[in-house]
């Protein structure tokens, strides 16, 4: 996918596949990557705290005062990454699955309308067919795109 810039010419991003068709911008390696690493950042926070609480109670002339301190930190760091981690990778993939989905639902729905309209402007270009049918078309195109009315058209 190739996003191009914005600028005053272009005042939205214009987003195009070297691939023919479809190409989904949910990445799941992304997700799980941005998981594991929110999941390390949490687990170091919980880990700075315990040892910062730990320091309260640990006397300042006591031996090893540091090393016991890391420990701490440490050892409530990993704690908090077991537990939490399964859980947020799981959350991850289930996430990325309903956005890979819902953008699935939305990329198809958005290419079905273009092709929709190209094919009303061929037959608007078309000299052959009339003014009303032409029209009649157009119209009924709109109303479906904008949800205002559902067209049903007999026998």
């Amino acid at each position: 996918m190739q996003v191009s810039a914005i600028n005053r010419c272009c005042p939205k991003p214009q987003f195009t596949s070297q691939k023919n068709g479809y190409e989904n911008p949910i990445n799941r390696g992304t997700e799980k990557g941005l998981a594991i690493w929110g999941s390390i950042g949490g687990s170091a926070l919980v880990g700075a705290t315990a040892a910062g609480i730990g320091s309260c109670f640990i006397k300042s002339g006591a031996k090893n005062r540091a090393l016991k301190l890391s420990g701490i930190g440490v050892g409530a760091g990993l704690l908090t990454m077991a537990l939490t981690l399964p859980a947020k990778l799981y959350n991850t993939k289930v996430r990325a699955f309903t956005r890979e989905k819902e953008m699935d639902v939305f990329s198809r729905d958005r290419e079905l309308k273009s092709n929709i309209m190209e094919e009303v402007d061929k037959e608007v270009k078309d000299e052959d067919v009339s003014l009303d049918q032409k029209i009649n078309h157009y119209t009924s195109v709109q109303m479906a795109n904008n949800g205002n009315g559902i067209l049903i058209k007999g026998a």
